[in-house]
């Protein structure tokens, strides 16, 4: 197992326990929510790029 330093977002105020969190390592980026630590998605930075692009231009709305 990696050991991993995990770096969540500055506008996650210390008082919320529910933000998502990243960590970068040789395999590519791993994400998490930190109320469940265990379940962790790994993937590169350009499919979390496009991922991301993908939801700002509204691009999945339709999908529900």
């Amino acid at each position: 197992m990696l050991d991993l330093k995990w770096r969540k977002s500055s506008f996650s105020a210390d008082v919320h326990q529910n933000c998502m969190e990243l960590a970068v390592a040789p395999d590519g980026l791993h994400i998490r929510e930190s109320d469940e630590p265990e379940a962790v998605v790994r993937t590169t930075p350009a499919a979390l790029g496009g991922f991301i692009r993908a939801i700002k231009t509204g691009r999945l709305d339709h999908t529900l």
